[in-house]
This record gives C-alpha cells, sequence and structure tokens, in this order.
C-alpha cells in the first residue's frame, strides 16, 4: 500500500516497506544534497541513488501530478 509524505517540500509516495529511502533522504543526507535527488528526477524523470547501507533506490517524478514516488531498485 503506498503512503504519501512530505520530504521537505516535496510530496513522495512510497510503499510501507521502503520507509527506509525516505529516512535516508530527510535524515540522513544534508537538505542540500537531499534537494539534488528531487531536482535530478524532475528533470530527466528519475534519479537513482545508493544508501548508506548500500540499499539501491530510484526517485521518480511523475508529471501530471508533480508528486515523486520512491522505489526499491
Amino acid at each position: 500500500m503506498l503512503k504519501n509524505i512530505k520530504v521537505y517540500i516535496y510530496p513522495v509516495e512510497y510503499d510501507e516497506k521502503d520507509y527506509d529511502g525516505i529516512k535516508y533522504l530527510r535524515d540522513d543526507l544534508q537538505t542540500e544534497e537531499s534537494k539534488v535527488f528531487f531536482e535530478q528526477a524532475k528533470l530527466k524523470g528519475e534519479a537513482r541513488f545508493e544508501d548508506d547501507r548500500e540499499g539501491q533506490w530510484s526517485l521518480q517524478y511523475n508529471k501530471s501530478n508533480a508528486s515523486y514516488l520512491l522505489v526499491r531498485r
């Protein structure tokens, strides 16, 4: 089941099991570091990244509703 959350000013949908990716973007990175992933996703449609525990993530931008989807790769 998808949940909705704001990471800073960015609306993000994610599956409950993928909350570690949200924590990484929100809690582990500085605001400016996290913002780079959101800007890349908006510009290119997707931003891929790896967290400190080697989790592989994809942040996808949805143009139709200006939101993001976080999924584990």
